[in-house]
């Protein structure tokens, strides 16, 4: 039989255009995502300036001397270098605008989720009412900020500080007004709250602050927690603040302070209310305070002064209830008469009377297992009591 010889198979060649298919549809896809980013970008910026539009109606223009974009190809990053904010009729009896320079804003937004924004704040800002004199200088370590639920209703939105200090200009001198080391301020849409009817939580927290000029009782360092709700607004469109609290207290509104607890070396004072507005844009209301070494502020509240310019009726009346004002002052001039100096001794040494005094008007509480007094903290008509003593003065608010 002949052998037959089988021949090979012929090659089997593949269609050129499955090579090129990958390459091709990736291709395709960084041209729509890129067309994508670009049209998030394009509304972005067109949501921006609407806002901008909105604020500027309000009293608040928002600037930038430099802006760009980039971010490419999951973020948005926008940044303002030479940004100025511009403040008009914002607190009571403004005169002229206020002005707060700030070297850089960076805010970024992730392409995928435009609703959350994350802004970074860069040191110093200056904050005047005159553009050749600035009033106010603010420095940090870092500032951040983030808000939820743009281009909507925000629906939540935090800021924070770490190392921040102001200062205010005098004649070229910077002279210390606050400090903090740690800041954080948040705030949200209450739970079942409506843009009809909004509610605002808020919750702040200080480490180690102090301010000065306002109280000596807090020109040393305190740590403070508050958690507040604010009801009575209409709506959370943007208005100048005289305006917002205006409508505030028209409308029956008021702050609840849930919770607040307050830490100043060994005093410790935790306290709840309700505070609101009167007509004349004064505060009014009470607070409920339980406060753990009272004594060691009293020095701080000016007792020797409150003396001085007379012990005030509505103190005698609580603490020793017969005895009038007139006597009091009548007797202590009567001493220096006597014997000159005798009057200011007995008052220099009054702080442990009025501090046993306050004591006997509240309850005996304890306090993080401390002793412990619960008495009211009044604000009326912006002046605010400790028990029977004024002890400060709120200014108007609108």
């Amino acid at each position: 039989m002949a052998s037959m010889t089988l021949a090979p198979n012929a090659p089997h060649r593949r269609p050129l255009w499955r090579l090129f298919l990958a390459p091709i549809l990736l291709l395709i896809a960084a041209a729509a995502w890129s067309a994508f980013w670009l049209y998030a970008v394009s509304q972005a910026e067109v949501k921006a300036d609407a806002w901008r539009a909105q604020e500027a109606k309000s009293g608040r223009s928002y600037d930038c001397a430099r802006q760009s974009i980039g971010g490419y190809p999951f973020r948005i990053e926008v940044r303002c270098e030479g940004a100025r904010v511009t403040l008009t009729s914002q607190t009571a009896g403004a005169a002229q605008p206020v002005t707060i320079n700030l070297g850089e804003i960076l805010t970024v937004a992730q392409v995928y989720d435009p609703k959350l924004l994350i802004a970074e704040f860069h040191a110093p800002a200056t904050i005047s009412e005159t553009s050749s004199a600035p009033a106010m200088q603010v420095t940090w370590n870092t500032a951040r900020a983030s808000v939820v639920g743009l281009p909507a209703i925000p629906q939540r939105a935090s800021i924070v500080f770490d190392d921040v200090a102001i200062d205010r200009s005098n004649n070229s001198v910077q002279v210390p007004v606050a400090r903090a080391r740690h800041v954080e301020l948040h705030g949200r849409l209450a739970e079942g709250s409506t843009p009809k009817d909004p509610v605002i939580e808020s919750v702040l927290h200080i480490e180690s602050g102090s301010v000065r000029d306002v109280h000596p009782v807090l020109a040393r360092p305190f740590a403070a927690d508050i958690h507040a709700k604010l009801t009575g607004l209409k709506d959370l469109a943007p208005k100048p603040w005289p305006q917002r609290l205006r409508e505030l207290q028209a409308n029956g509104g008021h702050v609840e302070i849930v919770q607040s607890r307050i830490q100043q070396d060994d005093l410790v004072a935790v306290a709840a209310g309700t505070l609101e507005l009167n007509a004349q844009g004064h505060i009014d209301g009470e607070l409920q305070m339980t406060v753990a070494g009272l004594e060691k502020i009293i020095p701080a509240l000016g007792i020797e002064k409150m003396l001085e310019e007379g012990v005030p009726q509505a103190a005698l009346d609580r603490v020793a209830p017969g005895v009038k004002t007139q006597d009091v002052n009548n007797l202590l001039g009567a001493l220096d008469k006597a014997i000159p100096g005798l009057g200011k001794v007995v008052k220099q040494n009054a702080g442990v009377g009025v501090a046993a005094g306050i004591n006997a008007l509240g309850k005996e509480a304890t306090l993080e297992g401390k002793p412990a007094r619960t008495f009211p903290l009044r604000f009326a008509d912006g002046v605010v009591y400790l028990g029977p003593l004024k002890v400060g003065q709120v200014p108007q608010l609108f």
